[in-house]
């Protein structure tokens, strides 16, 4: 409907932009499939462009380490950070598709820029179901073990998501924490996505 309406206004050139910051056939592609659905029973299609990732964009791991910044500085510095992504199927990765390469990019460089050591952060992934393998590390599993290796805080952030959602506010700073806490972890601390962050809405 808004492209539909974007073409009513004159609009002759659309920017796609996805809020995937990794690409994965399963989400960004998913997108690009909706738009060629929604214009290809257009007889004057506008000109379509696509961005298919910003895992590693400069002012996207700025605003991130940012945000985690400002998080220590409100709340205290916990000894590990974690940085859960969203998982997909193992087999994903098998048949060439970059999604958990990006993903240990931007762990990588988000930690570069707040200089912590390789045993300050982890990253993990979440969100597993069914019986296939998934991208491992789990996250749950590995923040129990953590609360049962004697780990007191964990702060958490979900680079992932450029938005805070079901499966950051439930499934991560409710239902993680919770499992986290009752294998012996004492704090627990999400710090929320970039939602409405002005560096972010510049980036």
């Amino acid at each position: 409907s808004v492209i539909d309406r974007l073409k009513a206004e004159g609009c002759d050139r659309i920017l796609v932009v996805p809020l995937y910051p990794q690409y994965a056939a399963s989400t960004t592609a998913s997108v690009c499939d909706a738009v060629f659905d929604s214009v290809k029973r257009m007889r004057h299609v506008p000109g379509l462009r696509f961005v298919k990732h910003f895992h590693d964009h400069p002012k996207y791991i700025a605003a991130l380490a940012a945000s985690v910044r400002e998080h220590w500085a409100q709340n205290g510095r916990g000894g590990k950070l974690l940085m859960s992504f969203h998982g997909v199927p193992r087999f994903h990765l098998d048949r060439g598709d970059p999604y958990h390469c990006e993903c240990r990019k931007t762990g990588r460089l988000l930690a570069e820029a707040l200089d912590l050591k390789p045993d300050e952060w982890i990253l993990t992934f979440q969100s597993r179901f069914g019986k296939a393998e998934w991208l491992q590390p789990y996250t749950q599993p590995t923040l129990e073990q953590m609360g049962r290796d004697g780990t007191e805080r964990v702060d958490v952030i979900c680079p992932g998501f450029v938005a805070d959602c079901l499966e950051t506010l439930e499934e991560i700073a409710v239902e993680n924490r919770d499992a986290f806490i009752g294998a012996g972890g004492k704090q627990f601390h999400y710090i929320p996505c970039l939602n409405e962050r002005d560096d972010w809405i510049r980036a």
